[in-house]
């Protein structure tokens, strides 16, 4: 321990004026370090909310190549049952049988088939050379 003697000198007589530009100074220079510490803890949290952006769209980005990868073993997949060989032969496991000419009905007009049925609604002209273009409807044909 150091032993302190005593001074020969009263200073307690002594007023002190207070050193404004020195308090100043001091405030100043812990507002910048404020600042400076702020900003450092700021791209700190930047610096981890990118690193934790980052791994989620590294996960994001293997989830979409799996999911474009089974998108594809699908379509795939598809197209093989759509296929024509195999359509006929699950056809014909079922009993189908291919079509035969006898058995396809000629195209029609709708209009040719409309007067066939007789449908209600619609009315036709008193002339019977009128084209169908002049045939009234008496209400409206509900599909």
């Amino acid at each position: 321990m150091i032993r302190r003697l005593p001074s020969k000198q009263r200073n307690a007589a002594v007023i002190r004026e207070p050193d404004r530009s020195a308090l100043k100074r001091l405030g100043l220079l812990l507002a910048a370090g404020l600042v400076l510490a702020g900003g450092f803890v700021y791209a700190g949290g930047q610096h981890f909310a990118a690193l934790k952006f980052g791994y989620g769209n590294e996960g994001l980005r293997r989830e979409h190549d799996r999911l474009v990868e089974e998108q594809r073993r699908l379509l795939l997949a598809r197209e093989e049952a759509a296929s024509p060989s195999r359509l006929e032969r699950a056809a014909r496991q079922l009993g189908l049988q291919p079509l035969q000419a006898g058995q396809i009905e000629p195209v029609r007009k709708v209009s040719e088939v409309k007067r066939e049925k007789n449908l209600p609604g619609l009315s036709r002209s008193p002339d019977p050379k009128a084209s169908d273009s002049a045939a009234k409807v008496t209400r409206p044909i509900r599909r």
